[in-house]
C-alpha cells in the first residue's frame, strides 16, 4: 500500500525537533556525536540517510532511541522506492515445475 503523503526524512525531525529546540548549530552537535560537520549537515539538509551507527550516537547524545531513528529512515526510504516507479512492474513470482 502506497502512502499519500512522504514521510518525514529524519535529518528534517532531528533539525527542527531537536537541534533548533536545543538551540544547537550543527558544529556544536556534530562535536558532541564525534562525526564531521559535513556528516551531520548532510543529514539535516536531508541529503544523507541515518545509518544504523548515526542512530545510535543520536540516541546517546539526545536520549531518543535508536530504532526510532531507524524506523523514520525506513518508512522514507520505502515511500521514495514506491514512487519512484523503479519496482512498479515486478510482479509476485510463482512457483515453477522441477526441470
Amino acid at each position: 500500500m502506497k502512502r499519500a503523503m512522504k514521510p518525514s526524512h529524519p535529518g528534517a525531525i532531528l533539525r527542527e525537533d531537536i537541534l533548533k529546540e536545543m538551540n544547537l548549530t550543527i558544529t556544536k552537535a556534530a562535536e558532541g556525536l564525534e562525526v564531521s560537520r559535513k556528516t551531520l549537515s548532510e543529514i539535516v539538509n536531508e541529503n544523507a540517510a541515518i545509518t544504523a551507527e548515526m542512530a545510535l550516537r543520536l540516541e546517546k547524545g539526545f536520549g531518543v532511541d535508536a530504532q526510532f531513528w531507524l524506523s523514520l529512515q525506513a518508512k522514507y526510504d520505502l515511500w521514495k522506492v514506491q514512487h519512484s516507479g523503479k519496482v512498479a512492474h515486478i510482479h509476485r513470482i510463482k512457483p515453477g515445475r522441477a526441470v
